[in-house]
């Protein structure tokens, strides 16, 4: 908090040159104090209070025990979290205050509250000996406090002490109407006297007092009043905030009509007093008694509820909470957070984040029991431009669970106000595609797969333990039973799940999970990853944003960069702390162009045909076993996002087949129908300012040629370009070429029963083979305890090892 200046007002506001306190001026506080000490001894004698003896030799004792140096502590101030560039969309404060100067007050305010809370402010010493003689003669007859004799100095002593308690006791002991504690205030006030001048005195008095409607400080009073500063008060505006601060819980106008009519009694009383004073004319003060309190109540936002953007607030405030670098515990980074008066400016781009929630709202409503989210990441820093979510942040009418709303950060982890997230389905294969290709594999290998597959051997986690699971069986996405030959391009542009899981038996489950790991790959729920033969496949729950950040190694060519949303703390005092990113470089530069020549490929040959955005890109999408979650994971050099779908009432209970989103008919949601349109949309809006650039070419005297038994030539790559069949609908387009916008996309959506992809079930269940025949098929039966074809944990999860078709 700034002090002020160290000139000295006088009553009548005229900016006079600072006085030195003469020497016998001090002495005299010490004289008076005697003066005050021998009557309120005279006083303590009276019949009216018996017993007074005793309780003065204690008082007295008090007096001279208390230390003359009165702790200050910082005054609690509001934090504000700021976009990239310096525009405020959140903020933070257990008190609503912005401390200023001398200068930043209007000296009318000065006059208003030294005229009714101290007219000889600036006469004495810190006690007001006439005034306070009276209210100790009064009160000790009394046994009560009945009389208010403080000085200004003895109030802001009082304010201090209940800043610095740390319990209700502490504060009940800084409120007490005890003679003791006034006592105690008294030789506290003489040493802020002798430590500052009037005027600082007067303006850390303006800046630690409560005016009501949850305004701290003169500042924030004036803006929650009236809307305005506390430089540009008027005279009526003034003393409506000097009255206010002797009872801010009775005048409080926020409370309802009594009130207000109470604080327009407390401001006429201070127009009165200015005017007796001679501070202000009597025929101006009249003209402002006549006027009305003209109150302009303005709402002051805190906390990420009542943020432009709650999921972006909900996570920098808890990486603030979690992360050591901003302090040595979590008490003392909150403190820091909610108090300390912090500018964070964070990663935040205002038209990527609007470009995630418009495309968003496109697709997915809030009332919508699926929830779609997205984070959009920066390659080569981590910087998160972007976290955006289908549902509302807040709690629900009535403490629904379901709704509108949420209170959960939908877009991260756990330890970021997140919750289990979702099965990142085929997403994961990209992990395992990387792997391969540091290991030599070349675009046209790979393998004559078969209709069906167990991984009853080869597969062991990190620890070397053999996880094989001989009893399940996994099926492509068609589900008909059909192989083929796939190598390493085709396999990935058609997402074959079988094909994948032969590679990552070749290449090693461990290898594949060191490197997703290396791109920090962690579980939402904080959790180990599940190192079973499916993680190729994204059986682990993820966010967003550890899905975004790892595609986005990929497009910074292998530079991996932890996940940042604070790029600078300003404290109040003036120190910077600059955030630097945290990266690494786990993946080859050449193995990375060469996955990105795989992955764009996604958008011109496999699964997102069609859907390109009109510059080079690539990515994969994600649907789930049984279609539980839905995701896409894509990146251009300039930007990578993940979005990902689910309901939020539990993935296993309630899949994406026969659903209504947004309006909108699905037979079944795949990553390509909802993510993979929301992440076109959202890629389009937020980089239509960002020139293009091209990824690196690969190596192909490296990774091109290689081969596959049964593969076709016409599927084989040979040294082309995937892109080289692009055209309107796909991930490049010619330069300068004009792209149209796309038309009715995906309004509606049905799927033929016989497209659905057949799941095996137990041999002495009959549907399947009339479900085989093309009839529609069932709905996921419940859990049967036993049932080797459905095992669920206790949090109706589906076991990794269960057998069935995975889908893209």
């Amino acid at each position: 908090m700034t002090s002020g200046s160290d000139g000295r007002r006088r009553p009548g506001g005229e900016s006079a040159r600072r006085r030195e306190r003469p020497v016998p001026a001090c002495l005299g506080v010490l004289g008076l104090a005697g003066v005050a000490g021998g009557v309120l001894a005279a006083a303590l004698a009276l019949p009216a209070v018996g017993g007074a003896g005793v309780f003065t030799r204690d008082a007295s004792r008090s007096f001279f025990d208390t230390p003359s140096a009165l702790r200050e502590a910082p005054l609690p101030e509001r934090t504000r979290l700021l976009d990239k560039d310096g525009k405020q969309f959140a903020q933070f404060y257990v008190q609503n205050r912005r401390s200023v100067d001398i200068t930043r007050i209007a000296p009318v305010m000065l006059k208003a509250i030294v005229a009714i809370e101290d007219a000889r402010f600036y006469d004495h010493a810190g006690l007001d000996l006439r005034g306070t003689l009276r209210a100790m003669i009064t009160n000790t007859r009394a046994g009560e406090i009945k009389q208010g004799g403080s000085s200004l100095t003895q109030q802001l002593v009082k304010n201090v002490l209940l800043q610095n308690a740390r319990s209700d006791g502490e504060r009940d002991s800084a409120r007490a109407p005890s003679i003791r504690r006034k006592l105690q205030e008294l030789r506290y006030a003489m040493g802020l006297e002798r430590k500052y001048s009037k005027d600082q005195i007067l303006v850390r008095y303006l800046n630690i007092a409560y005016f009501g409607g949850g305004a701290f400080g003169v500042e924030a009073a004036a803006r929650r009043f009236f809307g305005t500063t506390a430089a540009d008060l008027t005279l009526a505006q003034a003393a409506t905030l000097a009255g206010a601060v002797r009872t801010p819980s009775l005048t409080d106008p926020t409370l309802g009509p009594e009130h207000e009519k109470r604080l327009r009694i407390r401001r006429d009383l201070v127009l009165d007093r200015m005017s007796q004073l001679g501070m202000v004319p009597a025929v101006r003060a009249g003209a402002a008694k006549a006027g009305p309190l003209a109150l302009d109540l303005r709402p002051e936002p805190g906390g990420c509820a009542e943020s432009e953007y709650p999921f972006f607030c909900l996570y920098v405030q808890r990486e603030i909470a979690v992360n050591p670098a901003f302090g040595q515990t979590r008490a003392e980074r909150e403190r820091r957070l909610y108090r300390d008066g912090l500018e964070i400016t964070t990663t935040l781009d205002r038209a990527m984040q609007n470009a995630a929630q418009k495309a968003i709202a496109e697709y997915v409503r809030p009332k919508d029991s699926q929830v779609a989210a997205e984070a959009m990441v920066e390659p080569g820093t981590g910087r998160i431009r972007a976290l955006a979510a289908s549902k509302k942040y807040g709690n629900n009418p009535g403490g629904k669970d379901q709704g509108a709303r949420t209170t959960y950060n939908l877009v991260g982890d756990i330890a970021h106000g997140g919750g289990q997230g979702f099965q990142a389905g085929s997403t994961f294969k990209a992990f395992t595609l990387a792997t391969a290709l540091a290991k030599g594999w070349k675009f046209d290998q790979g393998f004559d797969t078969p209709g069906a597959f167990s991984p009853s051997s080869g597969y062991r986690d990190c620890s070397g333990k053999n996880v094989s699971v001989p009893d399940a069986v996994v099926h492509n996405a068609g589900g008909e039973g059909k192989g083929g030959p796939y190598s390493l391009a085709t396999g990935t542009w058609q997402s074959v799940n079988i094909f994948y899981m032969m590679l990552e038996r070749d290449v090693g489950l461990c290898d594949v999970v060191r490197t997703a790991r290396s791109l920090g790959v962690v579980r939402a729920d904080g959790k180990p990853l599940k190192e079973v033969p499916t993680f190729t496949l994204g059986v682990n729950e993820m966010d967003p944003v550890t899905v975004a950040a790892a595609f986005a190694t990929f497009g910074a060519r292998g530079r991996y960069c932890r996940p940042m949303a604070v790029l600078e703390i300003a404290e109040r005092r003036g120190r910077r702390t600059t955030v630097a990113p945290s990266c690494s470089a786990p993946i080859e530069e050449g193995v990375a162009d060469a996955v990105n020549f795989v992955l764009s490929g996604v958008f011109t040959k496999g699964t997102m045909r069609g859907q390109g955005i009109g510059r080079p890109a690539a990515g994969k999408t994600g649907t789930n076993n049984g279609y539980t979650s839905a995701w896409f994971a894509g990146y251009t050099p300039e930007l990578a996002a993940a979005v990902s779908l689910g309901d939020m009432r539990g993935a296993y209970k309630h899949p994406l087949d026969g659903v209504e989103i947004g309006g909108r008919s699905y037979g079944g949601v795949q990553g390509a129908t909802l993510p993979g349109p929301i992440w076109v949309t959202s890629m389009e809006g937020a980089l239509q300012d960002v020139p293009a650039t091209s990824f690196s070419p690969p190596d192909h005297s490296r990774f091109g040629g290689g081969t596959t038994p049964g593969l076709s030539p016409e599927d084989q790559l040979a040294g082309r370009d995937p892109g080289d069949e692009r055209g309107r609908d796909g991930g490049y387009e010619e330069e300068g070429e004009d792209r149209p916008r796309r038309e009715g996309r995906l309004r509606r959506n049905w799927y033929h029963p016989g497209d659905r992809p057949f799941r095996p079930y137990p041999d002495d269940y009959s549907l399947p083979r009339v479900w085989e025949r093309g009839w529609p098929p069932p709905r996921r039966r419940p859990p049967v305890h036993g049932a080797p074809y459905d095992r669920h944990d206790r949090y109706d999860r589906a076991d990794p090892y269960e057998p069935g078709y995975w889908r893209d």
